[in-house]
């Protein structure tokens, strides 16, 4: 049982496990914040009265979230940087991480206008036509009216795709971001007699990711519930 526990030691003072999950952390909340962003702009867009807006948000949405991430992550190491020279940073390091956050937000995003749109279906269609009827305008019908509560019922859905989106951190390997996975490909390569201590260590440090969040989104759903 000590050399059990002794190998956990042995993996935390060979290889940087800390420095790759605050990483993983990083590339969660910053691709959280912007797929909330695009997510939200594309829902609005397929609700807008605007034709072209409602056929272009409707094709991106179907488009994206039916291409693997892994194509989108390497289109985006790939192509967007080394073909067509986009470049966030000069650091190489820097680049790859925001290419990555790049792919997931521009993947994630899918889920969340479509968690944003069944919270619209939650609203009554009373109210929007009320709203017409007073005068309002559908930018001020959608942000006065329609979004708020919108939102507040779409709470678990986009939980859920954010949750979705901390696990797929593990596909920015490909673009060459080390993070969580990173290591522990590693640690499996040169360590494979620790193979136990390195999957329950890299499992704990999702769980430490991933259960405040979904602790969060029932707290949240919850109490944020439009009662009616």
């Amino acid at each position: 049982m000590g050399d059990f526990f002794s190998s956990f030691a042995t993996l935390f003072s060979e290889y940087d496990i800390f420095p790759a999950f605050w990483v993983t952390i990083k590339l969660a909340f910053f691709s959280g914040l912007f797929s909330l962003a695009i997510g939200t702009a594309l829902a609005i867009m397929c609700v807008c009265p605007v034709p072209f807006l409602r056929r272009f948000g409707a094709a991106y949405i179907n488009t994206v979230r039916n291409t693997p991430l892994t194509l989108i992550m390497v289109f985006c190491s790939l192509v967007l940087w080394s073909s067509l020279g986009l470049e966030f940073s000069g650091n190489l390091a820097s680049n790859s991480f925001w290419l990555a956050v790049l792919a997931l937000s521009l993947y994630t995003c899918c889920f969340v206008a479509e968690g944003i749109r069944s919270g619209f279906n939650t609203v009554p269609p009373g109210q929007a036509e009320a709203a017409r009827a007073v005068g309002l305008t559908f930018t001020q019908t959608l942000g006065s009216i329609i979004l708020p509560q919108a939102l507040r019922g779409s709470i678990a859905p986009i939980g859920n795709a954010l949750i979705a989106m901390a696990k797929n951190t593990t596909v920015a390997t490909a673009a060459g971001v080390v993070q969580m996975s990173t290591v522990m490909n590693e640690m499996l390569e040169n360590r494979p007699d620790l193979i136990a201590p390195i999957f329950l260590t890299v499992a704990l440090f999702f769980v430490i990711l991933i259960l405040p969040m979904g602790m969060a989104t029932s707290y949240f759903s919850r109490r944020m519930a439009v009662e009616r």
